[in-house]
Parts: structure tokens; C-alpha cells; sequence
């Protein structure tokens, strides 16, 4: 299957990718990872997403659909992916568009993984990260530390990021209302939508994003 996962930030899209990935036999496609994979190997496109970010500046569209372009036309692609973090707007899934009937290829879905917006605040705001290891993550509500403030694993401090805090949470969603979500109506005109609650527990999630594109994939065959 070629799927789009899409919702919004703290909606576990991350956990729910990999776990998908690996229930449906295809790379986890991740523009995060790209990006990571393209500055530290140096290649151009690399080399020219770290000029934009050291200044501070949004990687420019035609850079990103570039890496995103370069990763689908591996050989472990060929079957299949699931992106994650692309297409960010409707100008890159023009562009995915355009790339897939190239290759005379189409999208089965676009997963949206629906949280409301009080949760994904609540989520990110509670993340307290070890300063001594940041791999060691609480939460306040979900899982607290045994001391306040204190990690469990090794006794380091716990702060809470710039980035995750409330009124920076609440920037990252007018973002996202702004330039992502513009997507789904996109995607949802060509029938590709399939909105599933990402609340409960990852296992319930990713249940229910399994079932529900299992329908879709009988519905394609039917």
C-alpha cells in the first residue's frame, strides 16, 4: 500500500508509522529522517535544507519534494510506503501527485489521525525530558516520575523543552491548521481520507488504523 499519514502535532503520528510500517511490510518514510540522512551523508539536497534551517528558515518546498522524491525510487519503496511529514501542503501533494502518475502509481489512503486540540496540548505540555539523557521521556499525566522532577532511570533533572510548551504547542497548531490541514480537503475530494480517533492506548490506534485500511483495501478490489 502507498499511504499519507497526516494529523496533527502530538497525535502520535511517529509510533503509529512505525508500528504500520512493520504490520504492512513498508519503509517508513519520514522527512525528518530524510533530512537527517541527506545533511550528515552531505549530499546536495542536503547541503542545501541545512542552509535554510541554519538560518533559522522553512526548507524550501522544491528541496524537500526533491529527498522525498529521491527515497520513494528506492528498490525497498517499489511495493509500497508510508510517508510521514510529506506532503506538508498542498503544493507538495501536487507534486506527490505528479510523481506517482509518472510512475503510473496512485495512493491507497490518507490516514488521518484525529486528537482534539485540548489533548495534543496536554500531550506536548506534559513531556518532561531527563537533561542527562533525552531518550529518558515522562509525562506529568501518563507517566510521572516516581519524584517530582526527578528521573527514574538516572536521577537526572527533568525539564520541560522550549518547544512544549503551551503557547508554543498552540503555534505549532495554528501551523498546522494553516499549511497542513488544507491536505485532508485535498485528499478527501479524490475519496483517499480515512479518519480514525488516535486516542486510547497505541495498540487500540494502531488497531484501528489497521482495520480501517484493510477496508479500504477491500473496497479497491471489490
Amino acid at each position: 500500500m502507498r499511504i499519507v499519514l497526516v494529523g496533527p502535532p502530538g497525535a502520535g503520528k511517529g509510533t503509529q508509522a512505525a508500528y504500520l510500517a512493520e504490520n504492512l511490510s513498508i519503509p517508513h518514510i519520514s522527512t525528518g529522517d530524510l533530512f537527517r540522512a541527506n545533511i550528515s551523508k552531505g549530499t546536495d539536497l542536503g547541503r542545501k535544507a541545512k542552509s535554510y534551517m541554519d538560518k533559522g528558515e522553512l526548507v524550501p518546498d522544491e528541496v524537500t519534494i526533491g529527498m522525498a522524491k529521491d527515497r520513494m525510487e528506492q528498490p525497498d519503496a517499489a511495493n509500497g510506503f508510508l510517508l510521514d511529514g510529506f506532503p506538508r501542503n498542498v503544493s507538495q501533494a501536487e507534486a506527490l501527485d505528479g510523481m506517482l502518475k509518472s510512475e503510473a502509481m496512485t495512493l491507497d489512503a490518507v490516514l488521518d489521525l484525529e486528537v482534539p486540540e485540548d489533548e495534543v496540548v496536554k500531550r506536548i505540555a506534559g513531556r518532561r525530558i531527563c537533561r542527562n539523557d533525552s531518550s529518558h521521556v515522562f509525562h506529568v499525566t501518563y507517566s510521572p516520575p516516581k519524584n517530582d522532577g526527578v528521573c527514574d532511570v538516572c536521577g537526572g533533572d527533568l525539564y520541560q523543552r522550549d518547544d512544549d510548551s503551551e503557547s508554543t504547542v498552540r503555534k505549532r497548531l495554528e501551523v498546522y491548521h494553516t499549511q497542513t490541514e488544507p491536505i485532508i480537503d485535498y485528499y478527501r475530494a479524490q475519496g483517499l481520507v480515512v479518519t480514525i480517533s488516535a486516542l486510547g492506548k497505541v495498540t487500540d490506534v494502531t488497531g484501528r488504523a489497521m482495520e480501517a485500511l484493510k477496508k479500504t483495501a477491500q473496497a479497491e478490489q471489490a
